[in-house]
């Protein structure tokens, strides 16, 4: 019996084969996708279950307060972790991990590599095995150094590097470490990421961390004894923090709103949100993007399980006679259920072969969108086979049952004398049109709004003008040669302007009157705003001419102003309470973008306190040989600094790269609303088979009596064009809403136009008529003769 099934049901498929690729096409492009997001959604709950103490393990937050709002970051300070675990006897062992660049030499060329600074207890509290070397003695020396396997074959050809030496350099010269370990390669599932590890002792040895209690730059991770109370131990925490600063006399309005708390480790990885300081951990990912990405993957399924319904039930009335005869020689009706379910689940297997090959062919372009490195090997285990098979079976009953419902339903004696029918009302298939195609529609509108979302962020007037605007670093050894270095760029052909600057934006607090405010702070010299050509709106710009401006002026931005409440701000004095240092307000300068635009413009001062070393420079070049300029910049860079490596940045690329998950977003939702339409469309093609099927008498009559092809054309399309409108009503406010709220995480946005939607339902339409006119036509041009002697 299921011999004869698997032969009557192989010989269908290939005697229709117009419908059976179609079917095939839909379902294989539908698994792909859900092939796809099972394999990110693995990766993504698997992250960090391989820690043998990961239910133990917590990192250390701060919440503080932030424009009139509270922000929760995920660092602290050298200090906090060894004080608190000396108070708190929950509390088993202390882990710090800081991330630091460094210059390493190898043979005659020079490298920069991020090493990751931590205790010596990193290897024996996380589950970060060793190739060679003790865990519990690799990081007991100051200058030893344990290496991944990446590393040591980078720079010495071997994994077993153990004994070897390895030249860093620390401040103006080279130092020797040895390397005492070779870790195995951080698994990609891992938010612990390094490639290298420093003792922590060796920043305590130089004198390099900050014993300061309210600093914070760096994870801090505790391993907490069993049955301990994480909770109970933040609350202990903010007790001796309190003391702490009680202690020091600095508990001040800014300190009373500063708490601590405790991050589960396991939940580190899907918490973006405190990951601007990430020191030794991998970047994390918000679950909005497995949400998105799974909700994608099922719709597309659904559609693609859609349209196996209608193309099944639109070809059924040419097996009607089969039916027919089945029944009239004994066939029962649950023999035939199991002959359409057969077929559906051979068109399954098909499908899911196929899937699997383009799954393959696609997974590389999948992982530069997810930024992932995901392989079908990587994650293939007993639970993702038993998925993937559910999935298998899932789609086959799902796709198949109504149809074998529906099929083994039919009169034998109705499908012999050729007089099935279905209903014309047939409100489920049409329904299910019209859910799919509003799905489309959706997308369609996300893509347009995702793209104009994207051009805005790259093309909004910054504030300061970043065209042919170059920086690079002079490092801690370079800062004594600034002066020089920035003389000789000046007078170098190809560059118009030069300036100084200590190379990013710290953040700090300041009393203003009895008002304590936080802002952003930058060290800079007088050509700073020239060279970026930022506006001064009030006052003026620090100058030679004015030898105190160093130790007593400030420039501060509009957005400082607001926050003040100052409707004259020159000469108004900033206090320094914990420097003990008051300056006063010289100029205003415009609000620019210094950060991305997915943040507001914080408060910012400037500064040239000679105690902030200025170690970074901008250039300003023309456009006539910019190739050029910057090798006559590298050349004069290697003169005066010959233990760096040149490292660059242009600043409009920089502020480029800052939108590349927006940019992934764009490229990823603008493939789904492809795949969504192009799966709608097959749907859409069998309905309109189905519709021309039921109606052939209708139009070989209608033909007899005069119609025209026109006009036969356009009554079959009208239909479909109802169900498209239908689809498109119901899809319009779904997408304003799903937008308005995509868009509220950008304070600076795009509106929301009437175009975009204008253009969605207008693409959409205009898609689904070409779909169904070729079978229109088609139908429509059939001779008279043809479809009555069917009757």
């Amino acid at each position: 019996m299921l011999k004869n099934y698997l032969k009557i049901a192989i010989r269908n498929l290939t005697r229709n084969k117009v419908f059976s690729l179609i079917n095939i096409a839909g379902l294989s492009l539908g698994l792909t996708c859900c092939m796809l997001i099972v394999l990110y959604t693995k990766d993504q709950v698997s992250f960090d279950q391989f820690q043998k103490h990961k239910n133990a393990l917590y990192r250390i937050q701060v919440t503080m307060p932030e424009d009139k709002g509270t922000r929760t970051i995920g660092s602290s300070n050298a200090v906090h972790g060894p004080g608190f675990k000396q108070e708190i006897p929950e509390i088993q062992d202390v882990v710090r991990a800081q991330s630091s660049s460094f210059v390493v030499k190898k043979g005659n060329e020079l490298l920069n590599e991020d090493i990751l600074f931590a205790d010596d207890n990193f290897f024996s509290v996380f589950s970060m095995p060793l190739q060679y070397g003790d865990p519990k003695k690799v990081l007991t020396d100051i200058h030893s150094i344990v290496l991944s396997e990446e590393l040591a074959e980078k720079y010495f050809n071997t994994k077993d590097a153990v004994g070897k030496t390895m030249e860093l350099k620390i401040e103006d010269a080279f130092e020797s470490f040895v390397v005492s370990g070779v870790a195995k390669n951080c698994p990609q599932n891992s938010s612990v990421q390094f490639k290298a590890v420093l003792p922590f002792k060796f920043q305590e040895a130089r004198n390099w961390t900050d014993s300061e209690w309210l600093g914070f730059y760096m994870n801090t991770f505790l391993l907490l004894h069993d049955k301990a109370d994480y909770q109970v131990v933040a609350t202990k925490m903010n007790r001796i923090f309190t003391r702490k600063l009680n202690e020091a006399g600095k508990f001040d309005d800014h300190a009373k709103h500063i708490t601590f708390g405790l991050q589960p480790f396991l939940k580190i990885h899907m918490d973006n949100e405190t990951g601007d300081l990430r020191n030794g951990l991998g970047y994390g990912s918000s679950p909005i993007y497995s949400y998105i990405l799974s909700g994608i993957a099922i719709f597309i399924l659904i559609i693609a399980c859609i349209n196996f319904v209608n193309l099944t039930v639109a070809r059924s009335l040419s097996r009607a006679k089969e039916i027919g005869v089945r029944k009239v020689v004994g066939g029962l009706r649950k023999q035939l259920i199991y002959q359409f379910l057969g077929e559906s689940f051979l068109l399954s297997v098909v499908a899911f072969g196929l899937a699997i090959i383009l799954t393959l062919m696609t997974l590389p372009t999948f992982n530069e969108l997810a930024n992932k490195q995901l392989s079908l090997s990587y994650l293939l285990d007993t639970k993702l086979v038993a998925g993937y098979l559910s999935l298998l079976l899932a789609t086959g009953l799902i796709a198949g049952f109504y149809p074998a419902i529906i099929l083994s339903g039919f009169s034998p004696v109705q499908t012999l004398y050729n007089r099935t029918r279905f209903s014309n009302k047939n409100y489920l298939t049409k329904g299910l049109v019209v859910f799919q195609f509003a799905l489309s529609v959706c997308l369609v509108i996300g893509t347009i709004i995702v793209y104009s979302q994207f051009k805005y962020l790259t093309s909004k007037d910054l504030g300061y003008n970043d065209e042919n605007l170059v920086s690079f670093s002079v490092g801690r050894g370079g800062s004594s040669k600034l002066d020089v270095i920035r003389q000789e760029l000046e007078n170098m052909a190809g560059i118009r302007t030069v300036a100084a600057f200590n190379g990013n934006y710290n953040g700090t607090g300041a009393k203003i009157g009895e008002k304590e405010i936080s802002f952003g702070y930058i060290g800079v010299d007088d050509q700073f705003l020239k060279t970026l050509q930022i506006p001064v709106l009030k006052g003026r710009n620090f100058s030679k001419t004015y030898p105190s401006d160093p130790v007593q002026s400030v420039v501060v931005n509009e957005a400082f102003v607001k926050e003040a409440g100052w409707t004259d701000p020159i000469g108004k004095e900033v206090n320094f309470e914990w420097k003990k240092q008051k300056l006063h307000v010289i100029g205003v300068i415009r609000d620019y973008h210094y950060a991305s635009l997915k943040d507001t413009i914080k408060p910012l001062l400037l500064t040239q306190d000679p105690s902030y070393a200025l170690g970074a420079i901008y250039a300003k070049l023309d456009s006539k040989d910019i190739p050029a300029t910057m090798k006559a910049i590298e050349n004069l860079f290697r003169k005066h600094i010959p233990f760096m490596p040149f490292e660059y940045k242009f600043e409009d690329v920089a502020n480029l790269n800052r939108y590349e998950s927006e940019a992934k977003w764009r490229e990823m939702i603008t493939l789904a609303a492809i795949l969504s339409i192009f799966v709608s469309c097959i749907g859409l093609f069998g309905l309109a088979t189905f519709n021309a099927e039921t109606r052939i008498k209708e139009i070989g009559i209608r033909k007899v009596l005069g119609a025209s092809v026109t006009g036969i054309a356009a009554l079959l399309s009208l239909d479909f064009v109802k169900l498209v409108i239908s689809s498109i009503v119901i899809a319009l406010p779904i997408s304003y809403f799903a937008s308005n709220i995509w868009l509220q995480d950008f304070p600076y946005r795009i509106s929301i136009s009437w175009i975009y939607f204008a253009s969605a339902a207008i693409l959409a339409m205009t898609v689904a008529i070409l779909t169904i006119a070729y079978q229109s036509i088609r139908s429509a041009m059939m001779s008279p003769v043809e479809s009555l002697k069917r009757e």
